[in-house]
């Protein structure tokens, strides 16, 4: 040995990495090492830790879901059955719904109905009443005045309309005539002086009615909706008025945009009314019709048919738009979607717990759906299952979806009704991207050492893939309860790359992985 030279051991090529930091969901085209791949039902929950999520608990089963809400209370839809803490109070039609609340309204789209949650009331927010009427010269606040009532022996207009109502008097010889009811009396809606251009007598219709919308909110004290390229707002305080115009601060609101194209989604954010279209975002500034403001810009809005996607999530509103997933804090939305890859999806419903963002979508390659979840406090995505959720809600101190099968589940609930249904055992995977070492030769699996922390009960499956022919290989099972460190030796195989799976029956945390492995020659 020549002095002064350091001693190099011969270790024949043999290499060892050790991975105590598990990141989330990644099938882009420059997957790290230890990058995972696929994965059904991980979670972030504990991370540096690679683990499953918590069980989800099954509230309720509907034959036809066709909405569910949590607005102060438990609210859903089964087939035509509107149901309000697992009470029946009204019928409506066999169609998705779409909530909002306004005080103690709830308001149910496309049906024009409301439930009245201090009352206990169902009826329609629409109203109407036909026959034989006569416009006739009448009085207003005591006085004389030509013109301004509507007069119907035994109507009894109190059962249908109130003072401030915007109602549409049909049927008139010089056309409709929308105005605000100001007194009624008895048989009497009365108006505004000359209301009316003359006195008639014969049938006519008297009508209160919103219009069509797609997507419904609160914000600040107005039910905002839209349908098309029109942008509704309600009178202040009111879901019954969409057509009150009197110039004041509680007036009603209707404005069209120019843009091409319909809307395709809308909530409220920071405060604004916000209006999407595929390529446009609206916002309405101000406090009072007189002074509202819709300023749009041409970035990317909701994709068509994911107007459910919209749902907010560490403060940051988050949608699927034509290019992704994009996270929108009131400026240029921003992609959140490179973990994806390629892969492109459709048909977005999503929700949030506070800081997760939970979206059910569509692939547009196989036409399945998954169960995405993005965590926004690591901004990691994890993949939970193949769900199909149609509607979210926070209900019982948690966020819960109701699923395409009829099941309403809940996650991370802390006030669970007692009937509610633990799923139990949680099935579980991970698959990691190619371990390549950075080496471009051909290496060799020697050795697995893992550091796990096992449930009572669980099982876990670590499976290898490191041969050419594609075939997975189990290389164990384990199944000691608690914390320790399993050692799995490995007939090594020399492959370009090799992967590493993982596949449990309940909880466990996975500390570490260390990888032993040799390099060889290129070929």
């Amino acid at each position: 040995m020549t002095p002064g030279l350091p001693i190099i051991p011969n270790t024949g090529g043999r290499r060892r990495t050790v991975q105590t930091e598990f990141h989330g969901y990644d099938r882009s085209a420059g997957a790290s090492d230890g990058a995972i791949r696929d994965m059904t039902n991980i979670s972030g929950d504990s991370w540096p830790l690679l683990s499953p999520r918590a069980p989800r608990h099954r509230l309720r089963t509907l034959e036809t879901p066709n909405g569910v809400y949590g607005g102060d209370g438990f609210f859903h839809v089964d087939g035509t059955d509107f149901y309000a803490d697992g009470v029946r109070r009204g019928t409506v039609t066999d169609t998705k719904k779409r909530f909002a609340s306004l005080g103690a309204y709830v308001v149910i789209l496309p049906d024009r109905a409301y439930y009245d949650r201090e009352t206990g009331g169902f009826g329609s927010l629409a109203a109407s009443v036909s026959g034989s009427m006569s416009v006739r010269d009448g009085t207003y606040a005591g006085e004389p005045a030509s013109a301004n009532t509507v007069y119907m022996s035994g109507a009894n207009w109190r059962e249908k309309f109130r003072e401030g109502d915007a109602v549409t008097v049909k049927g008139l010889p010089g056309g409709d005539v929308t105005a605000v009811v100001r007194e009624i009396d008895g048989d009497s809606l009365r108006f505004y002086d000359n209301t009316f251009a003359a006195t008639y007598s014969g049938g006519l219709t008297v009508s209160r009615d919103l219009p069509e919308m797609d997507f419904i909110f609160e914000n600040e004290n107005r039910l905002w909706g839209c349908k098309g390229d029109t942008i509704y707002a309600s009178k202040l305080g009111d879901p019954f008025n969409w057509n009150v115009f009197d110039g004041i601060s509680t007036d009603s609101y209707a404005v069209r945009v120019g843009s091409a194209g319909d809307f395709t989604g809308a909530c409220a954010y920071l405060g604004y009314p916000c209006f999407f279209k595929e390529e446009q975002v609206y916002k309405v500034y101000g406090d009072r019709p007189s002074n509202f403001q819709v300023m749009g810009s041409a970035s990317l809005g909701v994709a068509e048919g994911s107007g459910g996607s919209l749902a907010v999530a560490g403060e940051t509103l988050y949608y699927l738009s034509r290019a992704g997933i994009v996270a929108y804090s009131g400026g240029m939305p921003k992609s959140v979607s490179a973990p994806f890859g390629t892969e492109r999806f459709r048909n977005a419903c999503a929700g949030s717990d506070g800081t997760k963002y939970y979206v059910s979508m569509q692939s547009e390659d196989s036409g399945k759906y998954s169960l995405f979840v993005f965590d926004t406090r690591l901004g990691m995505w994890f993949r939970e299952d193949d769900t199909e959720a149609v509607d979210f809600c926070a209900l019982y101190g948690g966020l819960c979806f109701l699923s395409a099968d009829g099941g309403l589940w809940c996650v991370g609930g802390r006030d669970l009704p007692r009937d509610a249904v633990s799923e139990g055992a949680v099935h579980s995977a991970a698959e990691f991207a190619d371990f390549t070492a950075g080496e471009p030769n051909r290496k060799g699996l020697m050795k697995l050492i893992v550091r796990m922390e096992l449930d009572a009960g669980s099982r876990v499956t670590v499976s290898v893939l490191d041969s050419p022919d594609g075939e997975w290989r189990r290389a164990t099972e384990l199944t000691a309860e608690g914390k320790r460190s399993f050692v799995i030796p490995l007939v090594p195989r020399r492959a370009d790359s090799f992967r590493i799976r993982f596949e449990a029956e309940g909880g466990y945390r996975l500390h570490s992985l260390t990888r032993e492995f040799y390099v060889g020659s290129e070929l």
